[in-house]
């Protein structure tokens, strides 16, 4: 399968205006991005990529003017090799946790050390999220829980998520490519226990947790989160990000509905992250 990346000019735009971007190009199924002191990349699998969308969305999008773009084809053969040269670094934070590919040398010792061959799925740890979701993920009581990791992506978070002691995980997502990849993540990081499986929330029935994440869009959470409610088990934790501070209004008082209430929240380059307890 090839991708396509979408190369925008970080010319005279601000860092923000990126994010914004980002955002509003996941609605129409961009999976990743990556940036550099000259230009903004975003990637989508060939086959869901609609130039007439895209052309819609740059044109409706009113914070900047995005309309000048370069379109390259990446072949599936030379991803990796692309992410190597060009985009993934490995990140370490503090002695607690680093992030790396295989083909990384000279990794840093620290407790936690998490292999990550991105293949194209969201979740190398470089993007705010991922990193305020990992350190809900250190702050919490995780051992012996069950978990689920919805929107897995890379399965970054299921992996880091048995590394910290939790019982079994459940990964979970739409995209075959992904599924794909997270399974390759697992196997690498020599992890048991996470079984991967490609859907959506309809794949949930009679199945029960103790902490679920669910890292990914803010639509799709305003849609989902009463079904993550309805799978937690009493007394059960939600996490979820993917979404602006400026969202986090609108998500309180949507889980609310669902029996869930607020108890913290932590925020990164105006992205947020949001714990919930069932009541």
């Amino acid at each position: 399968m090839n991708y396509i990346e979408i190369i925008f000019s970080r010319k005279d735009k601000k860092s923000y205006l990126f994010d914004l971007l980002a955002n509003e190009l996941g609605k129409i199924d961009f999976e990743s991005f990556s940036d550099d002191e000259q230009s903004f990349s975003a990637f989508i699998a060939e086959k869901k990529f609609d130039e007439n969308k895209l052309k819609k969305l740059l044109t409706n999008f009113k914070f900047a003017n995005f309309s000048n773009y370069e379109i390259r084809i990446i072949e599936n053969e030379n991803w990796n090799e692309q992410w190597e040269q060009n985009y993934f670094q490995p990140i370490a934070v503090d002695d607690k946790y680093v992030i790396h590919s295989s083909f990384h040398k000279n990794i840093p010792q620290v407790k936690y050390d998490i292999i990550i061959n991105p293949k194209m799925a969201f979740g190398t740890g470089h993007h705010p999220t991922t990193q305020l979701m990992m350190d809900f993920i250190l702050e919490t009581q995780i051992a012996d829980k069950q978990i689920l990791d919805m929107g897995c992506g890379t399965a970054i978070l299921a992996i880091f998520a048995m590394k910290c002691g939790a019982k079994r995980c459940l990964a979970v997502d739409i995209d075959q490519w992904c599924v794909e990849n997270a399974k390759e993540n697992i196997m690498i990081n020599n992890i048991a226990n996470i079984e991967v499986l490609q859907g959506n929330v309809n794949i949930l029935k009679n199945k029960y947790f103790d902490i679920i994440y669910a890292n990914i869009n803010r639509n799709i959470l305003l849609s989902d989160i009463k079904i993550y409610s309805e799978h937690l088990n009493p007394s059960g934790q939600l996490f979820v990000s993917g979404f602006y501070t400026q969202d986090v209004e609108i998500l309180e008082s949507t889980a609310a509905k669902s029996h869930l209430q607020l108890v913290d929240i932590k925020e990164n380059t105006n992205w947020s992250a949001l714990k919930f307890f069932k009541k």
